[in-house]
């Protein structure tokens, strides 16, 4: 089957995040199977959703892990002018579907190659390392990544594939979900001397977060590799009180923090928690029951840096030609990998500009960039 073929199957399954990627894991599964490579599934707790590994070559230390994700995000309320879970060519040299950017194309290009690579006599292995729940914090690759550690011989060098126009990436911001719990005192809206209003302290620290990032930039912390060359601190999301006429009891909103690789999400959030402790205990004085409680949604995505990734990059380039590497302000599985010591980067078709967006596509000259990549890493790993 060619790239284009692969990615119209893949793309056919609606693997939002919120649903199993088990019917894609299974057609992946059926496809190693025609050519007798090796795999491993790797489910999440209740075994609704899986992660896939899979080696092409020999069980020897080096090789390249090529890791991407099998979860989409939504298309509810999107304005879709074709089937999001069809494939579609519109002769416009483009492709579009959920997920034929991000990233299912990259997938699609290293499955079409697994025919000639399993007959081919590979010196060095070329892992895939399909995860889930990326798009909701990474949660599936970290215990993909434990099992290849545990299980398999050291590789050399990692490359996942979101979309940044065949451009290699090395570094990309950390990123956490959080959620902050207001809770005052209700009391009757012409009484506000009983109450504490949850929904007005609230405010005040959500424009605490947003001066943060006004503090990192006048102290010169930046990064000019990224085009939001500051950490950024967003809320996204608030909701609070029961009537206009009673002071909010509570008030909760979900906030990220996105990190530069040399900036600590723990130093980040505690500027923001200081504050919340002074609110605190203003709030207290009026109603001792008050209180600020802010909680992680999913662990920290770490970032990548720019470290230890001479050799894998020196690959890239062998492959595409020199290029310069680049940073995202994206959050990755890539940082999880570094993590691990594994030398990571980024590096897959299509523009980021394309991802989460209605009738998202995938250029067919980037498909053709990325199904060119994989033959060229083929006959690279043949010769070690």
């Amino acid at each position: 089957m060619t790239a284009k073929q692969l990615l119209e199957r893949l793309v056919g399954f609606p693997t939002v995040s919120r649903d199993s990627n088990l019917e894609l894991i299974h057609f992946v599964e059926a496809f190693l199977d025609e050519y007798g490579v090796e795999h491993w599934r790797i489910e999440n707790d209740d075994g609704s959703k899986a992660n896939l590994l899979a080696r092409i070559g020999p069980a020897v230390a080096g090789g390249v892990v090529l890791s991407g994700h099998t979860d989409v995000v939504p298309v509810d309320g999107q304005p879709w002018s074709t089937d999001p879970f069809m494939l579609v060519d519109k002769d416009d040299g483009r492709l579009y579907g959920r997920g034929s950017c991000d990233m299912k194309g990259f997938i699609a290009c290293a499955l079409a190659q697994v025919p000639s690579w399993a007959r081919m006599e590979l010196e060095k292995p070329i892992y895939l390392a399909l995860s889930y729940d990326e798009e909701v914090g990474c949660l599936g690759a970290p215990r993909m990544i434990e099992r290849l550690l545990a299980d398999h011989p050291r590789p050399a060098a990692v490359i996942v594939g979101e979309p940044t126009m065949m451009q290699p990436v090395v570094a990309h911001k950390g990123s956490t979900n959080l959620r902050t719990t207001v809770t005052g005192r209700a009391s009757h809206s012409s009484q506000v001397n009983q109450g504490v209003s949850a929904i007005h302290v609230a405010a005040r620290l959500v424009t605490r977060i947003e001066d943060v990032m006004a503090e990192l930039r006048a102290e010169g912390r930046v990064d000019e590799a990224f085009n939001v060359v500051h950490s950024s601190l967003h809320v996204g999301r608030i909701s609070g009180g029961t009537a206009i006429n009673i002071m909010a009891r509570e008030c909760r909103f979900d906030w990220e923090i996105r990190h530069l690789p040399q900036d600590r999400f723990e130093d980040l959030l505690g500027r923001v928690d200081a504050y919340a402790r002074e609110l605190e205990a203003r709030m207290r004085e009026r109603a001792p029951e008050a209180s600020i409680v802010t909680e992680p949604l999913t662990r920290t995505v770490p970032a990548l840096a720019d470290d230890n990734n001479a050799e894998v990059l020196a690959l890239c380039c062998e492959l595409l030609g020199e290029r310069p590497a680049g940073a995202v302000a994206y959050a990755t599985e890539a940082g999880q990998f570094q993590r691990e010591g594994l030398p990571t980067v980024i590096c897959g078709p299509g523009s980021i500009g394309q991802a989460h967006q209605p009738d998202e596509y995938l250029e067919l000259e980037q498909l053709e960039a990325g199904t060119r990549f994989m033959e060229q890493l083929g006959a690279r790993q043949r010769h070690g």
